[in-house]
C-alpha cells in the first residue's frame, strides 16, 4: 500500500453554486479555490455552520464527494441531522460559509493492480466514486458494494454503474438490490475476484463487522472511519478511538482512513 504524504489544508470562504435533493440527502456545491487543489479520495472539509452571529462555534465534518481544482470546486453530499446540517441544508445560491479543506489522510493506494472492493452505506459512499476512477486509472480492478436502510437512502447508484466493474446493491428491508446488510456479499466478492484490499465509508457497527470479515481471510483494508470531529486537527480529542496497541486514535489527524487492524473494535 502506498501512503499519500499529506495535505496542507487551507481556510477559506466558500460561495455556495449549487445546493440540490438527492433523494433523502443533499448535493452541496461549493467555491472553494485553493482547498480544492490537494483533494484525494478520503479526505474531509470542515463547514462552519450558523453564520457570525450563531451560538454553534464547532464545525461539521464530511467526507468529500468531488473536488475540481481546475473550477475551484468542492461538493459534499449530507443528510439533515440537527441544527448545523438544518442550517446548512437552508442555504442559496450566493450564500457564503467559511471552510478548512483538505483535512485528514486519505485512503491508501495499492501498489500494484490488485482486485479492489468498495464498501460504502448511505451516503458514505460519497468519496467511493473518485476512489473507484483513481483505481481503475492505475489498472485495477473495482467492485463495489452500496448499501443503506431503505432505497430513498441509496446514494450514486448510477455513478457507481459508471465507475466500477460491477455494482452491488443491498438495502435492509430489500426495497431495492439484496435484501440484507451491505456486508452480507462481501464473502462471496472476496472468494469469487480474489480481493486483495478492500475500502469502506460508512457507520461504526459497519466497519465493526467488516474488520472480522477481513480478518478472517487476511485481506487488507482502508477504512474512511466516521467519529465526532469538533475541530478537525486534533486538539479537542473528541474524535479519539481505542487502538489495538494500547492508545487512543485521533481520527481527523491519524485518520479518516486507517486500517480496521488499527482499531480495537471490541472497545468501539
Amino acid at each position: 500500500m502506498a501512503a499519500i504524504s499529506p495535505a496542507i489544508p487551507v481556510q477559506t470562504d466558500a460561495e455556495v453554486l449549487d445546493l440540490r435533493r438527492v433523494g433523502e440527502y443533499f448535493l452541496l456545491t461549493l467555491s472553494a479555490p485553493g482547498a480544492a487543489d490537494d483533494v484525494r479520495p478520503g479526505h474531509f472539509v470542515a463547514v462552519a455552520v450558523g453564520g457570525e452571529d450563531s451560538s454553534m462555534l464547532l464545525r461539521r465534518a464530511f467526507s468529500i464527494y468531488r473536488a475540481d481544482p481546475a473550477a475551484g470546486t468542492i461538493e459534499i453530499v449530507f443528510a439533515v441531522q440537527g441544527r448545523g446540517t438544518r442550517w446548512l441544508a437552508q442555504r442559496r445560491r450566493g450564500d457564503w460559509t467559511n471552510i478548512v479543506a483538505p483535512l485528514g489522510r486519505p485512503f491508501v493506494l495499492p501498489t500494484e493492480p490488485v482486485p479492489c472492493a468498495l464498501v460504502a452505506g448511505g451516503y458514505g459512499a460519497a468519496p467511493m466514486f473518485a476512489l473507484a476512477e483513481l483505481l481503475r486509472e492505475r489498472g485495477a480492478r473495482v467492485d463495489m458494494v452500496l448499501g443503506a436502510a431503505t432505497e430513498t437512502r441509496l446514494f450514486g447508484l448510477l455513478e457507481g454503474r459508471r465507475a466500477a466493474d460491477s455494482l452491488t446493491v443491498t438495502t435492509d428491508d430489500g426495497t431495492a438490490g439484496i435484501s440484507g446488510r451491505v456486508t452480507d456479499p462481501l464473502p462471496g466478492i472476496i472468494a469469487e475476484r480474489g480481493t486483495a484490499v478492500v475500502y469502506a465509508c460508512g457507520p461504526i457497527p459497519m466497519f465493526r463487522t467488516l474488520a472480522g470479515v477481513l480478518e478472517a481471510r487476511s485481506v487488507e483494508g482502508s477504512f474512511a472511519l466516521e467519529s465526532e470531529m469538533a475541530c478537525g486537527f486534533g486538539v479537542c480529542l473528541g474524535c479519539v478511538l481505542p487502538g489495538r496497541d494500547g492508545r487512543f486514535h485521533t481520527i481527523c489527524t491519524e485518520g479518516p482512513c486507517l486500517p480496521p487492524t488499527a482499531i480495537d473494535w471490541s472497545r468501539v
